[in-house]
């Protein structure tokens, strides 16, 4: 199954300042990651990723990705020699979803998450 979208994420970085702008009541950011060009954010309702775009990056797209949306979830970790990613599946009602780690990122950090968020729903 191809992916609709995908992203990077490189490491963790103290949540934005400006994030709160994009949260509704009662939600709160608990984790962000550096993305090619901006960021991603784990809130307690959905992930939120942001793409500054074009040579400036003063257009930004945002992605918000409800987490009752997804359906179904895999992880996978980094091999030993040439596999230096982990990698993130999402299957959710919109379709399909992929997030390579860096090398830096623990995987079971982000199956944690993503398990507390989806299955407290």
């Amino acid at each position: 199954m191809t992916p609709i979208k995908q992203w990077t994420f490189f490491q963790e970085i103290p949540i934005p300042d400006d994030v709160d702008s994009l949260l509704i009541e009662g939600e709160q950011a608990y984790a962000a990651f550096k993305t090619f060009r901006d960021s991603a954010i784990f809130t307690s309702k959905r992930l939120i990723i942001r793409d500054s775009q074009g040579l400036r990056g003063k257009k930004v797209e945002i992605y918000s990705l409800p987490y009752h949306s997804i359906i179904m979830w895999s992880t996978e970790n980094a091999g030993k020699l040439l596999d230096m990613t982990s990698e993130v599946e999402l299957l959710t009602r919109a379709g399909h979803f992929k997030i390579n780690l860096n090398k830096q990122i623990d995987v079971r950090r982000i199956d944690t998450l993503i398990a507390n968020f989806v299955l407290n729903q």
